[in-house]
């Protein structure tokens, strides 16, 4: 009997299998199947924690770009500021390595509006489309706190010229092809969002968080100091839980996306 006798592998082949073919494997895995996203700073508390990892189901984006479904007012989605706000905005760029350029990072914020809602601010109550929403299920929390926001322009304007970029306008209408984004920390200097610099484009939508898979555990208590605009020495208390869940609309966002 002939044996068919294999050749070694070339070293393209080589390269291609022990190095190359992973990468890529891990590329379109991240890019268009899922991916994680860890959380930075807290201007999504108390929902979302410092260092948290989410995990953002990256297919569901490329369906909603291609007209399959959309994303719901409720929704915590990372995306990239609009780029004329970032060169305009400080706060909005960052610096690589040895400054050899800079870069928009990725925000985390909660959809607000959809194209074509009216979105007003007061007294850091937010109306959609002549509704107040109730958005207790984050003020209760900063009011508790004692930093609840109310007084700032961030908490009675739609969009605000603090930093030059929007005009100050108590209403916007969100324009086609954009969404209206916050965070659910509501300090004074609590969230950079779309009242600062403007609806987003949906083509900087990266996806959606759909769960926290990271750390496993959480304390069940964070206090929050007010004057350092972060979360207290002393801040975490009470017992340790899995903190394993599934980020779910507020029940407030319910009767708006019917």
């Amino acid at each position: 009997m002939t044996r068919l006798l294999k050749s070694a592998p070339g070293p393209l082949q080589k390269l291609w299998k022990e190095l190359l073919e992973p990468i890529v494997f891990a590329v379109v895995i991240t890019q268009f199947v899922a991916t994680l996203v860890g959380v930075d700073g807290v201007s999504m508390m108390p929902n979302l924690r410092n260092r948290e990892r989410v995990f953002v189901p990256k297919y569901e984006t490329w369906l909603h770009k291609a007209g399959i479904g959309e994303f719901k007012r409720g929704d915590i989605l990372i995306f990239k500021p609009p780029r004329a706000a970032a060169d305009a905005i400080p706060a909005l760029n960052r610096s690589a390595p040895l400054n050899l350029w800079t870069y928009r990072p990725f925000l985390i914020k909660r959809l607000i509006g959809l194209p074509g809602d009216k979105i007003s601010i007061s007294g850091g109550e937010v109306t959609l489309n002549g509704t107040k929403l109730d958005s207790s299920w984050t003020t209760d929390y900063w009011r508790e706190q004692g930093c609840w926001d109310t007084q700032s322009d961030l908490a009675n304007l739609a969009s605000s010229s603090r930093n030059n970029y929007l005009p100050d306008q108590p209403e916007i209408t969100v324009p086609a092809g954009h969404y209206f984004v916050m965070g659910d920390n509501r300090t004074p200097e609590g969230s950079e969002d779309s009242r600062l610099f403007g609806p987003v484009p949906k083509r900087d939508i990266a996806g959606r968080a759909a769960a926290v898979i990271w750390p496993i555990m959480r304390k069940t208590n964070i206090k929050y100091d007010c004057a350092a605009n972060a979360v207290a020495a002393d801040g975490l208390t009470g017992e340790n839980v899995l903190n394993w869940r599934v980020l779910t609309r507020p029940e407030a966002f319910d009767s708006v996306n019917k």
